[in-house]
Formats: structure tokens, sequence, C-alpha cells
């Protein structure tokens, strides 16, 4: 399958919608560099949710690569440690049981700087993009496998 041929759902969560934009940005500037020009995007209003929507994305069969996009940020309550968790176990678990390379793009820092730092234009370094690359990557490494069809083991 060529690039263009592939589809990309981006599925962004959107309560800080300065984060997701740039995140969003970043991972749409790495897909362009892939030459993946079939994007779709999905939005919910939290991280909590994006491993709902990153799953009806891979069922529908539409994509071939799913990258999720948010941010938490620590308060002062326990709420970020259950939502960094159950965000990351959700994604996970949705690439796992589709079979669909999931990009984990979901920012889990202490502070709105911190932030800032790991989006496009951050100092520290891209995670929409970065989220995105890794989604293709697994993507080609599915592909590779997929065309070396063949027995295993030894010949008899």
């Amino acid at each position: 399958m060529s690039a263009p041929e592939r589809r990309v759902a981006l599925c962004v969560a959107n309560f800080y919608p300065e984060l997701a934009e740039k995140l969003e940005r970043g991972a749409r500037a790495a897909l362009a560099r892939a030459a993946v020009t079939e994007i779709e995007r999905f939005e919910v209003p939290g991280a909590f949710e994006l491993p709902l929507i990153a799953r009806y994305a891979a069922e529908s069969g539409r994509f071939q690569a799913v990258v999720c996009l948010g941010a938490v940020i620590r308060g002062e309550t326990d709420h970020y440690r259950y939502v960094c968790a159950e965000a990351a176990r959700g994604i996970a678990h949705v690439q796992l049981a589709t079979g669909v390379p999931c990009g984990f793009g979901v920012l889990t820092v202490e502070t709105m700087e911190q932030a800032r730092e790991r989006v496009t234009g951050g100092a520290k370094r891209d995670t929409g993009a970065h989220a995105a690359e890794a989604a293709l990557a697994a993507l080609a490494v599915r592909e590779q496998l997929q065309s070396r069809r063949g027995p295993a083991g030894f010949a008899a």
C-alpha cells in the first residue's frame, strides 16, 4: 500500500484548545511529510474519552492508523493520575485488540508551561508529530511482515 492510499484518524481531546491545536498541527505536519493526505478528525472533550473514539475509528475499517492527541495537566486532586492511566491503558488496548496502530500523543505534565514546551513550536519536542510518526512506524512494520508471507522455521 502506498502512502497516499493510507487513511489516518486523528482523535483529538479538546479540553485545552490551544494545546490540542498545536498537537494536531504537529501530527498533520508529520503525516504530510509521509505523504498521507487522507486524514479525518474526531473530537471529544477530554483525554478520558480518547480510547473510545480510537476504538470506533479502528473498528470502522476505514483507517490504517489512529493518532490520539490531548493533554492532562496535574491539578490538586487525584483526577490526573486516573485520567492519565486510563487514557494510556485504553489506547494501548485499542491497538492490541484491533491491530490498528495507535499513536499516543497525550501530554501528561505538571504545568501548562511544560505542555507548551512539548507541542509544535515548543523547546523540547513535538508530541503530536512523534505520535503520528510512531503510528506510521508501527504500520510500516505490519505491512513489511504481511508482505513476507510464508512458512516459518526450517524447510524439511
